[in-house]
């Protein structure tokens, strides 16, 4: 797979490009069709396996003018430091998009992986988000 150049430090890209092996791995055993939950599990014993460090439905306080709103509840952070949305979709839509970003401001970190499992060859469902 090939790197793409960027502002972040290697040490995170090394938890960004070994995260998306392990999802590229999830699918090519399942493939697209199923919901999200499975391949959300799937992903986590590639990353346990990996022996990367993930926490599921992450927790993120939303805000309002100081005051609290809701409790955001993000699908995978893997390592501290790449938050991942998963999607079992027909395509990623602006709103899609929308939610990464969200997910990255609330979380207050600097990338996020946007996986739509819903495709035949996963790189074609991966965006990514560099704040």
């Amino acid at each position: 797979m090939l790197r793409v150049s960027t502002p972040l430090e290697t040490a995170v890209e090394d938890v960004v490009h070994r995260t998306i092996g392990c999802c590229i791995t999830s699918h090519r055993e399942l493939g697209p069709g199923l919901i999200e939950i499975i391949y959300q599990r799937a992903v986590e014993i590639e990353l346990r396996e990996a022996g990367l460090a993930y926490e599921r439905e992450k927790p993120f306080p939303v805000c309002y003018r100081g005051r609290p709103l809701y409790v955001h509840r993000l699908d995978l952070v893997v390592e501290k430091q790449v938050v991942v949305e998963l999607k079992a979709v027909e395509r990623l839509h602006p709103v899609h998009r929308a939610q990464a970003l969200s997910a990255l401001r609330i979380s207050g970190l600097r990338v996020a992986l946007l996986i739509n499992f819903n495709v035949p060859i996963l790189p074609d469902g991966i965006k990514r988000f560099v704040l």
